[in-house]
């Protein structure tokens, strides 16, 4: 049996050998030209996963701040899911257009000063016929066309301009079109986005109204493993559009990353209200006869403006469309029908709502809302004056709010002592609720 199975001859031996060197060779050549299509399916699969990782995380804890969508949230952090991020430059073609176009003119210019010295030191009469030809050409080229050519150019940039001022007004600067530009940075996005995670940005706490973003890093202190840190780089990056960018994706962005000025913000003009509580707080307003301006509280609340204690609040950012707290619209109108309704705020007007609310937000959460959302440091952010005109803003929500005359307001000071609401019993006030 054993010898049927063995080749007897050596000429089919050799054939054998020949063909499995053969098939060999064919084997190892297949895998050799399928091994960067396997290597970059491979790649391709891990990084698919690495992204999925990093989107668990990032929901986990980053999105408080940044936004579920990483469009960023008003005066609370910056939008990473934006063109500005990657650097993305609106006005790239416009450049290029105009650069061509002055270069254009250029060696025109040089070329029609080159054709004069040559008609100057005395062509002949065919030369001088093509020479003047070719001015002509060149002045129409130069006073006609290229003029024409870069107006509109002009037009166009001024039509992008105008379609970006919202993003502007944000703080969306085109000159500085990339973050890392900005930030003067001069290594990798990856690089710069894994630094900035492990290190935090503790430094920044006055620009973003005390807020702060912490170390995530195990390295320094944070939760996070530096496998973790680089999944939520990837999954970051993976919002990157290349040429995809659009003028509605810049639009979308809710906040802009912030750089710091000289001092670092805004010089503090009056002392903060402190640890006092919501009812001496508005006592201290009573006597002191502020008068609440509700056009400076809308500037405060929407970040156009710094608190007299040189902080800039990030309200809008959160409660605008109901992002992250209760909808700006309707505030105080709910406050009363909705609010203080319910037995734990037995006995509160709604100006004293609404301070604690500002002032101690964990006091009392409203259902549906997570606790430790907003900031707990305005105390330290706000003045008296800031209180009143948040509060005169926020009373303007109502549906039914008639702006008051000057007499009024000089009659009635700044706010009306906390009163006792028609709709509400008169009982003790309740202990701190439980959020």
């Amino acid at each position: 049996m054993l010898q049927r199975m063995l080749v007897e001859r050596i000429e089919s031996r050799i054939l054998v050998g020949i063909v499995m060197f053969v098939g060999i060779m064919i084997l190892i050549g297949w895998v050799a030209i399928n091994e960067n299509p396997r290597m970059a399916s491979f790649t391709l699969q891990f990084e698919a996963r690495a992204v999925e990782r990093g989107g668990g995380l990032f929901a986990a804890n980053c999105a408080t701040c940044h936004g579920t969508d990483g469009l960023g949230i008003l005066g609370r952090a910056p939008a990473l899911n934006s063109p500005h991020l990657f650097g993305y430059d609106f006005f790239a073609d416009i450049k290029n257009r105009r650069s061509v176009l002055e270069a254009e003119r250029t060696t025109l210019t040089n070329e029609r000063t080159d054709l004069a010295i040559e008609l100057a030191e005395g062509a002949s009469d065919r030369r001088r016929v093509e020479i003047e030809a070719r001015l002509a050409e060149i002045n129409d080229r130069l006073n006609v066309g290229i003029e024409a050519d870069l107006a509109l150019v002009q037009s166009d940039e001024d039509a992008l301009n105008n379609s970006i001022l919202t993003a502007v007004d944000l703080g969306y600067d085109p000159a500085t079109f990339s973050r890392l530009t900005q930030a003067n940075w001069g290594g990798t996005l990856d690089a710069y986005l894994y630094t900035t995670l492990v290190h935090g940005r503790g430094q920044n706490a006055q620009l973003w109204g005390g807020n702060v973003m912490a170390a995530w890093s195990q390295q320094a202190g944070g939760p996070l493993r530096s496998d973790q840190l680089r999944d939520l780089v990837a999954y970051i990056a993976n919002w990157d559009r290349g040429d995809g960018w659009t003028v509605e994706d810049l639009l979308s962005v809710r906040q802009f990353a912030i750089v710091p000025g000289a001092g670092g913000g805004d010089a503090p003009t009056a002392p903060p209200v402190g640890t006092d509580d919501e009812v001496a707080v508005l006592q201290q307003i009573a006597d002191a006869g502020i008068i609440g301006d509700p056009n400076r509280g809308d500037q405060l609340y929407h970040r156009r403006a710094a608190s007299q204690a040189g902080f800039r609040l990030g309200c809008a950012g959160c409660h605008e469309g109901a992002v992250q707290g209760p909808s700006t619209d309707g505030t105080w109108e709910r406050t009363i029908n909705e609010r203080l309704t319910d037995p734990l705020l037995a006995g509160y007007t709604p100006e004293q709502y609404l301070v604690e609310s500002i002032l101690a937000p964990g006091v009392y959460i409203v259902s549906g809302y997570q606790a430790g959302v907003m900031p707990g440091n305005y105390p330290e952010q706000l003045s008296l004056q800031d209180v009143a005109d948040l509060l005169a803003y926020l009373r303007t929500t109502d549906p039914n709010y008639v702006p008051p005359s000057t007499q009024d307001q000089a009659n009635d000071g700044a706010l009306e002592q906390p009163t006792q609401q028609d709709n509400a019993p008169e009982q003790e006030p309740p202990p701190a609720a439980a959020p």
